[in-house]
């Protein structure tokens, strides 16, 4: 295999992996999006699992749809402003002397504009049958934000384009067992959207100035589910416990790439106390994000005539060896008056990646600070605001791609590239959402 050959596969392998996850990268740890109601947003998803003071709650425990006693809709988006800052990056790159290779290092300007601004919508309905069952239906987006970096960008087959777009489409019933006992189940049918694209830097030994990735709308569906309960003790305590099972996702673009990737399942605790003869609840949840089924992301091309990685059929496997993850969250909520409601809330959110890492995925341990309110336009509709601001850490981060040197150089596979940086992703998220029961 010729150097230029494996160094485009090693980089699809790598972008593909980085682009599937960097759409995420500012909201949550690894490529997890909450973003399934403006209510959540204000309290730092603290409790939702089981507060149900709207449809949006069967988005996290199916079983809570058992509290509502007539049909409950609700409608909104999240707006998701990144903030994304590659600092003191030195660039690596292997080049030819004479009788030698050698590797020349250059400064790379601090990038702080890689960031978008993405909007997430969200439809939930309840329907009651009777005083038992209930069914509900909801769309709402997993993914939605796009990372780009500037076209000069000296360290260019580690930038790129990133734009990801997934979407969630559930079903879910809920049953009530007796006056204390709920559950629930749904399933999930997600679609996802993927634009990437990687170019050799023009210092790069091989594969200079080249399209090393141009992946135009890859797409694909899969198929999971979700099951619930909730206990109320009475009517002012209750607990709520949710588990999400999440498919391997696959996604094929028009040029026969196909990707595998590995999507993490989720377990939430959630626990809701209105403290008696006061207006004021608290109430928190604990997440568990099983990051550590992301070990690799599979390759294969199907069409050799357009493979990119040297026009022969065959796959590829990418190591990232994540951790899993938890989310621990605490919030409060006060019951002013008949028209307003006012909520706050703190989370912290564990990284998903352990050694390696990348500028694409900025991903580190998060701090969420939330507050939001409720207005009450009458007794069955209302408007929440929600607003986060999200604080990531400083994370090291140092990443190469090996090439192969040609037989009179001795055929030695060597650091083709390579790049050593500082990231920090910070983020803004905004959601208004209208509610109504019929």
């Amino acid at each position: 295999m010729n150097n230029s050959r494996l160094f485009k596969k090693t980089l699809l392998a790598v972008t593909i992996a980085t682009t599937s996850i960097a759409s995420q990268q500012a909201m949550a740890a690894g490529f997890q999006l909450n973003a399934q109601s403006a209510t959540g947003i204000g309290r730092a998803f603290a409790g939702d699992a089981v507060i149900a003071d709207n449809a949006s709650v069967m988005a996290r425990n199916p079983a809570a749809m058992a509290l509502f006693d007539k049909m409950e809709l609700s409608l909104g988006f999240e707006s998701i402003t990144t903030m994304i800052e590659v600092k003191d990056a030195e660039y690596r790159s292997a080049g030819l002397a004479p009788g030698s290779i050698v590797t020349n290092k250059t400064d790379v300007p601090d990038t702080d504009d890689v960031g978008t601004t993405s909007i997430a919508p969200n439809i939930h309905l309840i329907v009651p049958v009777n005083d038992q069952f209930a069914w509900g239906v909801n769309a709402y987006s997993n993914f939605g934000t796009k990372t780009e970096f500037s076209d000069d960008y000296i360290a260019s087959e580690y930038g790129g384009l990133t734009d990801v777009k997934s979407f969630n489409f559930g079903l879910a019933g809920s049953y009530r067992l007796n006056e204390q006992w709920s559950f629930g189940a749904g399933l999930d049918l997600i679609y996802g959207q993927g634009t990437m694209k990687r170019t050799g830097s023009e210092l790069l030994l091989s594969g200079r100035g080249q399209d090393l990735l141009n992946v135009d709308k890859a797409d694909g569906f899969a198929v999971g589910f979700n099951v619930g309960t909730v206990f109320e003790l009475d009517e002012n305590n209750r607990f709520g416990f949710s588990y999400r099972y999440s498919p391997e996702f696959e996604a094929k673009d028009d040029k026969g790439q196909k990707i595998t990737l590995p999507l993490p399942d989720i377990a939430e605790f959630s626990g809701y106390h209105k403290i008696e003869d006061t207006k004021f609840a608290v109430h928190y949840s604990v997440q568990y994000i099983g990051w550590g089924s992301f070990d690799k992301i599979k390759f294969r091309d199907l069409d050799a005539s357009t493979s990119p990685v040297g026009g022969t059929e065959g796959s590829y496997d990418k190591e990232y060896e994540w951790q899993d993850g938890w989310h621990y969250a605490i919030g409060g909520t006060y019951y002013l008056n008949n028209d307003w409601t006012l909520r706050a809330g703190y989370m912290y959110d564990t990284s998903a990646q352990d050694n390696l890492t990348s500028i694409s995925v900025p991903d580190s341990d998060r701090q969420w600070f939330s507050t939001g309110f409720t207005y009450h336009i009458d007794s069955a509709s209302n408007v929440d605001f929600g607003f986060t601001y999200l604080l990531g850490d400083d994370v090291k981060v140092d990443e190469s791609t090996p090439t192969e040197l040609p037989a009179f150089l001795g055929g030695a596979t060597i650091e083709g590239s390579g790049i050593s940086a500082t990231t920090r992703a910070n983020a803004i998220l905004v959601g208004l959402q209208y509610s109504r029961s019929f």
